[in-house]
């Protein structure tokens, strides 16, 4: 009898809240060895508004680090130095908000390197780098306001086709300027302002290509005459050669002469 009472003594509610409360901690303490294991080396990781923020910045990073945690919503890598963006560089970070990768020394933008992000991805900078060119499948799909800025670009139609799929940050969109042009004229001019004023750089391209085919032809076109010109010269030649040979050789008359004389004189 006493036995069942004691089964159904109720517990003591200090004490229940006490072990709650040491269960949580233990919980936590592991929970957070788990976050700082995810955290790379090169990275500072935090906690901001219960996003994950991990600050990569200015750590003289080569590359983009490959180690990072999936659940990683803000990714802060400016200000490193950062050559090429490889294919599917951030394809498990499919809760990736923000990017920012200004101030690097990127040049490379491969295609594909944003696939896996494209969808949720919100903010990208890219502004400040050493980018002249990318391929169109490089920012494919891509939603996010992005900037350009403060790179040496290289304003051709592949450039322009670019440009037309992109959200480019409005703040900063006059700061995409032609480094370099396929019209001179064009160099150090904002990018938009000369799309704006009608220049299709695309037009440029064909008439690049039309004349490159043209002086092609024509190069074919005069090696295939003075072959020719070669051809006839050479062949008139011989023949002249040949009308000489024949020229020096005895006419029939003169042999039968030298025959008659030498037959008086036996």
């Amino acid at each position: 009898m006493s036995n069942r009472m004691g089964h159904d003594r109720p517990r003591n509610p200090l004490l229940s809240a006490v072990s709650a409360l040491l269960w949580a901690l233990h919980f936590g303490i592991l929970f957070g060895s788990a976050l700082v294991t995810a955290c790379p080396k090169s990275c500072h990781c935090m906690e901001k508004n219960n996003l994950a923020v991990l600050q990569c910045m200015s750590r003289n990073l080569e590359n983009i680090p490959a180690d990072l945690p999936r659940d990683t919503v803000v990714l802060l890598l400016a200000s490193n130095r950062i050559t090429k963006i490889p294919k599917q560089a951030f394809k498990d970070l499919n809760r990736l908000q923000e990017l920012d990768l200004s101030n690097n020394a990127i040049e490379t933008v491969d295609a594909g390197a944003f696939q896996g992000v494209s969808d949720v991805l919100r903010i990208l900078d890219l502004s400040n780098n050493r980018i002249s060119s990318v391929p169109k499948e490089a920012f494919a799909k891509l939603r996010a306001k992005i900037s350009l800025s403060n790179n040496p670009w290289h304003c051709e139609c592949s450039l322009q086709e670019v440009l037309r799929e992109l959200r480019l940050d409005p703040e900063t969109v006059n700061e995409v300027s032609c480094h370099t042009a396929v019209a001179e004229e064009y160099a150090g001019k904002p990018v938009i302002q000369v799309l704006d004023s009608g220049i299709n750089f695309c037009n440029f391209h064909h008439k690049t290509t039309d004349v490159a085919m043209f002086v092609t032809v024509f190069g074919w076109f005069t090696m295939v005459i003075a072959y020719v010109i070669y051809y006839v010269r050479q062949n008139q030649e011989d023949a002249r050669r040949h009308m000489e040979y024949l020229k020096s050789l005895p006419s029939s008359s003169q042999i039968s002469k030298d025959f008659d004389t030498i037959s008086t004189v036996l």
